[in-house]
């Protein structure tokens, strides 16, 4: 076991894990920030994305050592109320449908207009190129991110 500090959605963390245990189990079971999904367990799918000092990260292959130090965001942590805009325009725009990747979706989003503020189709098309949805609302998702482009933070 190890010792493992970094800072969760603007808050000082500090857990007690084995060091290899990935951060999605950490998130779920230790912290009980439970917003952030387990869906392939291997990196591929997007339905664990957190952000990581800023970087989009699959949680379900990071290792926790991995965390320390770092500021870590979860859905749970853009805000309260779904008052963020990309919270806003998932609404809006009815994005979900089972609604069980949104977390991942909605932190690539984030991630996607913090590094492009005003992203293409076609950079919207490859930041989402990883990010699976069985439901297929591929379509929905790039309004939304260009409706959330397009309001004030």
């Amino acid at each position: 076991m190890a010792e493992v500090t970094f800072t969760l959605n603007g808050e000082k963390q500090s857990v007690d894990v084995e060091p290899d245990m990935p951060v999605l189990w950490v998130l779920r079971d230790v912290v009980g920030a439970t917003g952030t999904k387990f869906s392939c367990g291997i990196g591929a799918c997007g339905a664990c994305s957190v952000l990581v000092d800023g970087a989009i990260t699959r949680s379900c292959v990071l290792p926790a050592q991995s965390l320390a130090g770092a500021d870590l965001t979860t859905i749970e942590g853009l805000s309260t109320d779904g008052s963020h805009p990309v919270q806003r325009a998932w609404l809006d725009l009815q994005v979900a449908q089972c609604g069980y990747c949104q977390p991942g979706q909605i932190i690539t989003a984030v991630a996607l207009l913090a590094a492009t503020p005003k992203p293409t189709d076609e950079q919207i098309d490859a930041a989402f190129a990883a990010v699976l949805c069985r439901c297929g609302t591929y379509q929905r998702i790039r309004a939304a991110v260009h409706q959330a482009a397009s309001e004030p933070a």
